[in-house]
């Protein structure tokens, strides 16, 4: 069970690609996009999976572009026959794909003379896009609109997201965890009355299995560090003190 809080800038996540959703690849970009974001005290409201398609690429990024303060998405970036995520955001804004003159520089001087057409349709981008580099980068971020377009292979992924960190950056979440060696119906009663004692403040319930020292983690999260206390005081106060293992 848990409640929602809604204080926080919020984001959308877009794993693009026919391997995933075929079961080819393991999607592993969406726990630490999901888990990153957290961190920064940004709110991941959902995570779509969709194919290579221009069209589904197009609706599901204009979508979440107006829905979400940020929209972050993975796959479909590169050379290959497959790679039209560009192509995708372009028609769903309805701008035209452009090429980029400091892709076009970046692209130049890494491939020489292997550039040909392939490598060249990498340096279009939707109209009106940014990108977003450092020195050392192989190939920027494109930033289009409030969407954050990345490449899908997760190493790339994860070198490249700490260039976005400062503009993502929101208060943090302030959070608890209370492991519990009960069943969750033991403690339903007592959750479902402490969700009511505070709207800012967001309680889960997780089951675990296998684990001999306890059986549920309980988190709770929130923008506010008096209000979570408030409710950490509650809940330790109404959990039966031999179930409770440890807080962090």
């Amino acid at each position: 069970m848990q409640n929602i809080q809604r204080a926080a800038k919020t984001a959308g996540i877009i794993i693009i690609g026919d391997e995933i959703l075929s079961g080819k690849v393991q999607d592993v970009n969406s726990f630490y996009l999901a888990t990153e974001l957290r961190a920064l005290g940004v709110e991941v409201k959902r995570i779509s999976v969709i194919p290579d398609a221009i069209e589904v690429i197009g609706r599901e990024t204009a979508e979440f572009s107006e829905s979400y303060d940020y929209v972050i998405t993975t796959g479909g970036v590169g050379p290959t026959h497959d790679d039209v995520t560009m192509k995708g955001v372009a028609l769903g804004f309805g701008v035209k794909l452009v090429e980029h003159p400091e892709l076009l520089r970046i692209l130049s001087s890494r491939y020489k003379d292997l550039l040909n057409e392939w490598v060249l349709k990498m340096a279009e981008v939707p109209e009106g896009s940014e990108i977003i580099a450092r020195e050392d980068t192989r190939f920027p971020i494109v930033l289009f609109k409030n969407i954050f377009i990345f490449p899908g292979i997760p190493e790339y992924l994860k070198n490249k997201f700490p260039l976005i960190k400062e503009r993502l950056g929101s208060e943090p979440f302030f959070v608890k965890r209370i492991y519990l060696n009960a069943h969750e119906a033991e403690i339903a009663e007592i959750l479902n009355s402490a969700v009511n004692v505070s709207k800012e403040v967001s309680i889960g319930s997780y089951p675990v299995l296998g684990n001999s020292e306890y059986r549920i983690i309980v988190t709770v999260d929130s923008k506010s560090k008096g209000s979570l206390d408030k409710i950490l005081s509650v809940l330790t106060d109404r959990f039966p003190k031999e179930i409770v293992v440890r807080i962090e």
